[in-house]
């Protein structure tokens, strides 16, 4: 997903005083430099207070004490967004929030008020990631990491706070809370796309069915059970048929029970012989009757019609969505050729005729690239359904089923008021005794035809046994595992390529990365050993910068991931040289100098960062706070140096304190 910082502005209590605005540049490295204590690591907390944090994490005091308001502007697709959040005080957090919307945002000088609340910046930003509204259990569980997939539960895969980024307990941010452990598990195959919104709303489809095969198998247990009695009694019903009248021959003694159903279903179907005439009272009501049902049945009708014509406008919408968005990523494919010609372009080359530098060329192809870059990002978003759509079409669906249910109701009263007419206008039945046992008999036949191999209830019974077997080979629990497994592999082997570019003592070692446990192992030749079993500070952040960088190449590489491209890093710096910080010298010794075997571990670190971001075409950001100055990644290309706070300077400016 195309979301990545913009800038940072902080608002003072103070008043007269323009807010603090901390630019960031996109699709790039950025390096925020600076010594102890000058506000660094407050950026994570910032960044994640603003895009709707429970709690306030912005270190108090310093900070707090001198801020009014905390805001983030981000990039997208659709244009630029502040999200500003009011400093809590002394609750945990606060829900006032500013937002403003535009293709370039203006920060406004002061805010006086809030517009909107985090419950209403938490549904935007699910919104634009695109996130599905349904359940990981259809079952409506009430366990929390259960619950729908949100903007919130993606921060792990977003931040590597100070300690975090080389700390061999904890490979994700927030992973040690069991609760946000728990959801992280629970989301990991969600975000690799090994589980999608349409596999969920089958999941629920299937749920719903098995819950309505249970009910039918019920019904039909019932009628089953009642049948047997019914059974018992068939031949005492011919008797008694037979000492009414209603029977011409002797019944045999050695009758089958297909022989006694179809002699009595006669019986039911045959006209009385009494003479008895039909009067035009019960003529009138009963075609009075019939007509309210078919007035009726026609408007539950046109209602279905109007469903089903809706439910294929939708499914054709999907489909075309699909279709644009396969043609957008073939232009893109044609244009791909301008990436390679800019590569092969150098800056020297001029006419081998007159001298002259090409310049038209060169600007068609810039030109080139720019519409490939715009194809690409439009082509991210335009197989995005918005997730208001799978909801939208869960309940067309519901509503379609049951409306079928109100009209199959409907045709039944109206054969059963067709039936009793028909027959009303040939006799009356000449006794009370005759009436009732008709009648018994009737639902003694109807409740047989019930329980018959050929009954409907038995059909919407094998109906509804097929769907679900359909189902659950749709969304076999096996291919999800399988396909969450290729995922981790790919992921993995990201990771493992760039191992050997950072200081690890096993660089060519294959990892994993496991999601029950939340960490990776190291494949030796004798056992594999988790992330803790492995000693040294340098090898801890190795492994987290590697994975960490492999799971967002795995994100680029999808047709659209709700992951937004971009990751924050907190002193990664930190492992090489954290005891002579705490022992310098003096105060004015606030970077000291490296051992050369250090320095170039740091160097390979950011050297890293920067071909990552390189080989992703420049569709990733990454922002690094640390300690370590320009002398040490100073002379690696593409890295943007956004503040460097020393000699006085901070995050927050020492006026706002005086």
């Amino acid at each position: 997903m195309q979301f990545q910082i913009k800038e940072i502005v902080l608002w003072p209590k103070k008043s007269g005083i323009l807010p603090r605005r901390l630019p960031f540049k996109t699709n790039g490295v950025n390096v925020i430099s600076g010594s102890s204590r000058t506000g660094k690591s407050a950026i994570i907390p910032i960044i994640d207070y603003c895009l709707g944090s429970d709690k306030c994490s912005i270190p108090v005091l310093t900070i707090r004490n001198a801020c009014e308001w905390f805001g983030v502007v981000v990039q997208t697709a659709a244009g630029e967004k502040l999200f500003a959040r009011r400093e809590p005080g002394s609750q945990k957090s606060t829900g006032d929030m500013f937002v403003v919307e535009a293709p370039k945002v203006d920060i406004p000088a002061q805010i006086t008020q809030s517009n909107s609340n985090v419950r209403a910046v938490k549904r935007m930003l699910d919104e634009l990631a695109g996130l599905t509204n349904l359940d990981f259990d259809p079952n409506d569980s009430d366990a929390s990491f259960l619950s729908r997939p949100s903007f919130r539960d993606l921060g792990p895969f977003l931040f590597q706070p100070q300690n975090v980024v080389a700390n061999p307990d904890i490979l994700f941010y927030k992973a040690d809370r069991p609760e946000h452990s728990q959801k992280l598990q629970t989301i990991f195959p969600y975000v690799l796309n090994a589980v999608t919104p349409q596999l969920l709303a089958k999941q629920h489809e299937l749920e719903k069915l098995r819950r309505e095969l249970r009910r039918k198998k019920g019904e039909l247990a019932t009628a089953r059970q009642v049948s047997e009695r019914w059974m018992a009694e068939i031949r005492a019903k011919a008797t008694e048929a037979r000492e009414l009248g209603l029977v011409d021959q002797p019944i045999p003694q050695n009758a089958s029970q297909a022989q006694l159903v179809d002699l009595l279903s006669k019986v039911v179907e045959r006209p009385a012989g009494s003479g008895n005439k039909v009067t035009s009272e019960t003529v009138e009501e009963a075609v009075q009757e019939f007509v309210g049902l078919q007035a009726e049945e026609s408007q539950v009708s046109m209602r279905l019609s109007g469903l089903r014509r809706r439910l294929g406008e939708m499914e054709t919408l999907r489909k075309t969505s699909k279709e644009y968005e396969g043609a957008l990523h073939l232009q893109r494919d044609r244009l791909k050729i301008s990436d390679w010609l800019a590569t092969m372009h150098s800056g020297g080359n001029d006419c081998p005729v007159c001298g002259h530098a090409i310049t038209e060329a060169k600007e068609r192809l810039a030109t080139l690239c720019t519409a490939l870059r715009t194809v690409e990002e439009s082509a991210g978003q335009a197989g995005n359904v918005p997730a208001a759509f799978d909801r939208e079409l869960e309940r067309v669906k519901t509503e379609i089923r049951q409306t079928t249910e109100q009209l199959d109701g409907i045709k039944i009263r109206r054969d059963a008021v067709e039936k009793r007419s028909s027959q009303a206008k040939q006799t009356y039945y000449d006794s009370l005794r005759v009436s009732r046992f008709i009648g018994n008999l009737e639902q003694s036949l109807q409740l047989y035809s019930q329980i018959g191999h050929d009954s409907n209830l038995d059909n919407e019974v094998k109906s509804l046994e097929e769907q679900v077997a359909a189902l659950e080979l749709a969304i076999s629990e096996g291919a999800i595992r399988a396909k969450t497994k290729r995922a981790l592999d790919a992921v993995s082997l990201n990771a493992g390529k760039l191992i050997p570019k950072l200081d690890a003592e096993r660089p060519n070692d294959p990892i994993s990365l496991s999601i029950p446990d939340l960490s990776i192992k190291v494949k030796g030749i004798d056992r594999e050993d988790f992330l803790w079993e492995i000693g040294s500070g340098s090898n801890w952040l190795s492994y987290h910068v590697a994975v960490s960088l492999g799971l967002h190449q795995f994100f680029l590489g999808l047709p659209f991931s709700p992951v937004p491209n971009f990751v924050v890093y907190d002193q990664p710096s930190q492992v090489y040289f954290p005891v002579r910080l705490a022992g310098k010298a003096s105060q004015e010794d606030e970077d000291p100098k490296l051992k050369d075997e250090d320095l170039e571990a740091v160097r390979k670190v950011f050297s890293l960062m920067s071909a990552v971001v390189r080989d992703s075409g420049d569709r990733m950001q990454i922002i690094v706070l640390d300690h370590a100055g320009s002398d040490v990644w100073g002379q690696i290309p593409d890295l943007h140096l956004v503040e460097e706070w020393r000699s006085g300077k901070k995050l927050v400016p020492p006026e706002w304190l005086a």
